[in-house]
């Protein structure tokens, strides 16, 4: 079996960071990597959007940005600009070739093929079993999610953020490309939190997306009928093109998730619980995992303690606690939120840059009894 310091088993997002930021890394330069993936050539199969200051590490693979939001619902409609914030998108055919192009450039590193059916610690290190040969790694980082763990406990809330997008092209102008719709609750929400979100590529298309933040997925007819109800009575667009499609769902749970990592193995990605629980926002949250990820390595300690709760874990815990218990509160906590406090503050909140009275500010802008019955609830059960 052949013997590597460190194992990549997942070559998505969190894979790929991880493996360029070893393979630009000196310090790794005389360590041996692999990265395992059951299919080396991914298709163009979602997107990544994040707000950014300024210029950043991924502005030469952006597909689009835009400097204002809408946040709507059936009573009002705000339009802010985001200054001194863009909204950025990558898809991921671009981030995936440009990742491959560098990883590639890394003597150290080896990219396989490979689906991963066991892992296993044994003896200070770990055996990955793919289906047709097996590795000993002296380090393995896993991105693969099993949701399993997350059903079958009761401590933790789980809700999905899953949704169907359409990127269409329509038969006349009906968007404005400087302006992404952030979130449009004014759709019937039907007891969870459901809204649309569009992402403008010009006034003639636009990727629309048709996303909850429930416990269940909808059948896909639902998602659909929802996306071309909205196009119509919405955006008066009648007549479009289907270009291409695209689906998910990302876990929103304050899970431990860190119960199962070890000495030598550690969970990334989805799979480690870097999505923001609150919200289901992972690549920039990934690239900062990943980036403090790397000093904790040079100091050779135990993978199961990089992780750590903060306030940001029990906020978020407190919102998905309300949400379990009334999934159809988002749109008026979210709705409160952008009414009285601006994108910007918003986003450092969301970022986890703000200071505690920043915090109170965000916090003091929701549905009050809603989080103070959540949080004399939750005292009793952490």
């Amino acid at each position: 079996m052949a013997t590597y310091d460190y194992i990549i088993i997942g070559a998505g997002a969190s894979g790929l960071l991880l493996a360029n930021a070893l393979g630009k890394d000196s310090f790794f330069s005389k360590k041996s990597i692999l990265l395992l993936d059951k299919d080396l050539d991914k298709p163009n199969d979602r997107t990544w959007c994040f707000w950014e200051k300024g210029k950043g590490e991924f502005d030469t693979i952006l597909h689009k940005t835009w400097d204002h939001i809408l946040v709507a619902d059936d009573t009002y409609s705000k339009l802010m600009p985001i200054d001194p914030y863009t909204y950025k998108m990558i898809r991921a055919k671009d981030f995936y070739q440009a990742y491959r192009t560098k990883i590639n450039r890394h003597a150290n590193i080896t990219f396989l093929k490979g689906n991963v059916v066991h892992i296993e610690e044994r003896d200070n290190q770990v055996i990955v079993a793919t289906d047709s040969l097996t590795y000993i790694g002296k380090k393995v980082f896993n991105s693969i999610f099993d949701y399993k763990p997350l059903l079958q406990q009761k401590k933790y809330p789980v809700l999905q953020q899953h949704f169907i997008g359409w990127f269409i092209k329509c038969d006349k102008a009906v968007f404005d490309s400087q302006q992404a719709t952030f979130m449009d609750f004014s759709i019937p929400q039907n007891g969870n939190t459901r809204f649309m979100y569009v992402l403008p590529f010009s006034n003639t298309e636009a990727l629309v997306e048709y996303t909850l933040f429930s416990k269940n997925l909808l059948p896909t007819q639902e998602y659909e009928e929802a996306i071309k109800k909205y196009l119509k009575d919405n955006l008066d667009c009648h007549h479009y093109e289907i270009l291409e499609t695209e689906k998910g769902n990302i876990p929103m749970s304050c899970y431990n998730f860190n119960i199962h990592n070890s000495k030598n193995l550690i969970h990334i990605g989805v799979a480690g619980g870097w999505a923001k629980p609150s919200s289901g926002y992972t690549f920039m949250r990934t690239h900062q995992k990943t980036k403090n990820l790397i000093p904790f390595l040079k100091e050779n300690r135990p993978l199961n303690i990089f992780f750590k709760k903060d306030r940001f874990w029990f906020y978020d815990l407190l919102l998905l606690d309300i949400l379990s218990k009334d999934n159809d509160m988002g749109r008026l906590i979210f709705g409160q939120l952008f009414k009285n406090r601006t994108p910007q503050k918003i986003f450092a909140f969301l970022d986890e840059k703000s200071t505690i009275w920043q915090d109170l500010s965000i916090i003091l802008a929701c549905p009050k009894k809603e989080f103070i019955q959540a949080f004399f609830r939750r005292l009793f059960l952490i």
